[in-house]
C-alpha cells in the first residue's frame, strides 16, 4: 500500500486501516448483516431507528427541506431532483442518531459530516454517483483541506414507499428497497484505501408514495480540519 494522505485518488494505508477497523466491528455485530456483494463492502441492519424516531426525523426534514444541490456547478439540474437539508447537530434526536451511527461503526464523531436529510416525492431521483470526491474536480482542494476523502457512508431509510425508490448499485447488480428504520453502511474505498468505483449508486425514481432518508458521510480525517 502507498501511504498517501493528501492525494485522495490512490491507495492509502490510513484509509485502509479505517476500512479494516470498521469492517471488523461490523462483522462482529450479530445485529448487522453483510450484503453479498463481492465488489463492495456493504452492511445492513433493520430496526436501527424506531417508528417514532423516523417520524420525528421526517418532520425535521419537512421543516427544512430545500431543493438538493450538487458539488459540481455544471451538473445537469435533473441529476438530483430531491429536496434535502442539513439537520441541526444540536437537536437532541439528531445528536442521538449521529452518536448511534458512530457507535455502530466505531468511526470518530469528529470525522462525521452533519447529518443530512433527504426527501423524494413521486418522480424524484438522484442519478448514479459516488460519495467519494473525484480528485480532478475543482472542489477537491477544499475537500482535502476539510477532512479529505469520504471513507464510509451511513444511510437510514425513514419511510417505506409504495413503489420505486430503491438504492441501486449498478456495478454490483443489486438494489435495496426502502425499509423504514433500516440502516445501510458501505465503504467508499477499496481494501487498499483507494476510491472504489463499484460504490457507484443511485436513488431510483420514486413511483408511489414519499421516500425519506438521512445520510451521514465520514471523512478520513477530522471534518473541518
Amino acid at each position: 500500500m502507498t501511504a498517501v494522505i493528501d492525494d485522495g485518488g490512490v491507495a492509502s494505508a490510513a484509509r485502509a486501516r479505517i476500512g479494516q477497523t470498521v469492517r471488523a466491528r461490523l462483522d462482529r455485530n450479530p445485529m448487522v448483516s453483510r450484503i453479498n456483494a463481492p465488489l463492495l463492502e456493504i452492511y445492513g441492519r433493520r430496526d436501527f431507528l424506531s417508528e417514532a424516531e423516523c417520524a420525528d426525523l421526517r418532520a425535521l426534514i419537512d421543516a427544512g427541506a430545500q431543493p438538493s444541490t450538487l458539488f459540481s456547478d455544471g451538473a445537469n439540474a435533473e441529476y438530483r431532483t430531491s429536496h434535502s437539508c442539513n439537520l441541526d447537530p444540536a437537536n437532541p434526536l439528531v445528536m442521538a442518531v449521529s452518536d448511534r451511527i458512530c457507535a455502530l461503526t466505531g468511526l470518530p464523531a469528529d470525522h462525521g459530516e452533519t447529518l443530512q436529510g433527504q426527501r423524494y416525492v413521486a418522480g424524484q431521483e438522484y442519478k448514479a454517483h459516488c460519495d467519494y470526491f473525484p480528485v480532478t474536480a475543482n472542489y477537491w482542494p477544499a475537500m482535502r483541506k476539510s477532512g479529505g476523502q469520504r471513507s464510509w457512508t451511513a444511510m437510514i431509510y425513514l419511510s417505506a414507499v409504495d413503489a420505486g425508490g430503491e438504492t441501486h448499485f449498478p456495478h454490483c447488480e443489486f438494489m435495496v428497497p426502502p425499509v423504514e428504520g433500516m440502516i445501510l453502511v458501505w465503504n467508499n474505498m477499496n481494501p487498499d484505501g483507494a476510491p472504489n468505483p463499484n460504490s457507484l449508486h443511485a436513488a431510483k425514481p420514486v413511483e408511489g408514495g414519499m421516500k425519506y432518508v438521512v445520510t451521514k458521510w465520514f471523512r478520513e480525517r477530522r471534518w473541518g480540519a
